[in-house]
């Protein structure tokens, strides 16, 4: 940006302690400062709003290519639609029987829906024994009841 080596910079620190003095050089600093921080901040602004000036003229270029190559591959498949030949009808004609192997069998029973078993978690209290209950009398019974 601004090529300034040693010896300028320390000339121009040297004139400016003899012009403006030790006593108000660090409030001028400080205005230098807040001045060269706002020319900052102009410069990234006009940065940012150009690089997005040239992602959106990419954006635009990308979609008109997208554009070009879709409209490039819809013609393909229409010209390969129309040279396929039609396919036969899959519906035998009349008077004809379908093949046996692959008609549905009438005789065949209809599948019979089965109750999904009951699992029990191993987690959870397993149901009291009611035979060793019985055998050990009526005083078990009772309390595996309450």
């Amino acid at each position: 940006m601004l090529d300034f080596n040693f010896t300028e910079m320390a000339v121009v620190g040297v004139v400016a302690l003899v012009v403006i003095g030790p006593k108000d050089l660090p409030k001028a600093l400080r205005v230098a400062g807040l001045w060269v921080g706002k020319a900052r901040g102009v410069a990234r602004q006009f940065r940012s709003g150009f690089d997005e000036m040239i992602r959106e003229a990419e954006l635009a270029d990308m979609e008109k290519k997208w554009q070009a190559e879709n409209e490039r591959i819809m013609r393909e498949h229409s010209s390969t639609a129309a040279s396929v030949p039609a396919l036969p009808d899959p519906t035998p004609p009349s008077g004809v029987d379908a093949d046996p192997a692959i008609a549905i069998d009438e005789s065949t029973p209809a599948p019979v829906m089965v109750e999904k078993p009951v699992v029990e978690h191993a987690d959870e209290p397993a149901a009291p024994d009611t035979a060793s209950a019985d055998a050990a009398g009526p005083d078990a019974q009772n309390r595996a009841a309450s």
